[in-house]
């Protein structure tokens, strides 16, 4: 699916024929078109090594492509992300730094911004109570559960105040009860702070109970092949992946992994 220059006009991330090579000559994507509009929620799918982290990686201006166009908010995405300063990237690993507590992994961002210690604690705890660890502000990281940890770094993306977040795999290490838990607890936090979100997740059922639109990628080298609108209301709770609705969808974005 080709996106025309029309339809892009109120997206804020935009692919359009993007190819990447590794200089190895492995071909991670070939021609990936993809428009994410503001307040969407987008997961992609697909085989391992089929290029979903490799997109947010270019999303987020780490590393250059082989050919076609990116943009995110109409600039170059390194640009964006020096200029504009509301990206935020999640990691499968919560990456928080073992030497400093909760609260000071959470200010880290605000601490390369410049930011005084006073609003640095203030917007901290703010964020540390939205995911509902602020009792745990003063703990290291080696006192946290897996789970916790992986709230203290949606915090610390919280706290820089992103418009656009890019998550990789976040809850890929997490047993499944913990894992739908924090399915839960990110749906709320989204809903609070207005983000954008580009998720990449290799479970189907997660991608479908979260998103507004879930993106099919075909085996490398990665193309798009399928754009499956999730038609589900929100607020999302966990009863609703026991109804016919979800489990139709979820079997429709199967079906389209299976044929590509």
């Amino acid at each position: 699916m080709r996106f025309e220059r029309d339809d892009d006009a109120d997206a804020l991330v935009v692919l359009r024929n993007v190819s990447k090579a590794y200089a190895n000559g492995t071909v991670a994507l070939r021609g990936a078109n993809l428009a994410v509009r503001p307040g969407e929620f987008i997961s992609l799918v697909g085989p391992s090594g089929c290029g979903k982290s490799t997109i947010l990686r270019i999303v987020a201006g780490l590393g250059p492509i082989s050919a076609g166009q990116v943009r995110v908010a109409g600039l170059a995405p390194e640009i964006a992300r020096r200029e504009r300063q509301d990206m935020a990237f999640v990691f499968q690993d919560a990456t928080l730094l073992p030497w400093r507590t909760v609260r000071r992994n959470v200010e880290l961002p605000l601490q390369l911004r410049g930011a005084s210690k006073q609003q640095r604690a203030e917007l901290a705890m703010e964020a540390l109570t939205t995911v509902g660890l602020s009792e745990f502000a003063r703990e290291y990281p080696r006192q946290l559960s897996g789970g916790m940890k992986m709230r203290v770094s949606i915090a610390r993306a919280l706290v820089a105040k992103p418009s656009l977040m890019l998550m990789d795999e976040p809850f890929g290490a997490l047993d499944e009860l913990t894992r739908g838990r924090l399915n839960v607890e990110l749906l709320r936090v989204v809903a609070m702070a207005g983000w954008t979100v580009l998720f990449v997740t290799h479970n189907v059922f997660e991608a479908v109970f979260l998103s507004s639109r879930v993106v099919v990628m075909s085996p490398r080298p990665g193309r798009i092949v399928a754009d499956e609108p999730i038609e589900l209301p929100y607020p999302r709770e966990p009863a609703m992946r026991t109804s016919l609705e979800f489990n139709l969808i979820a079997s429709r974005v199967l079906a389209h992994l299976q044929e590509g």
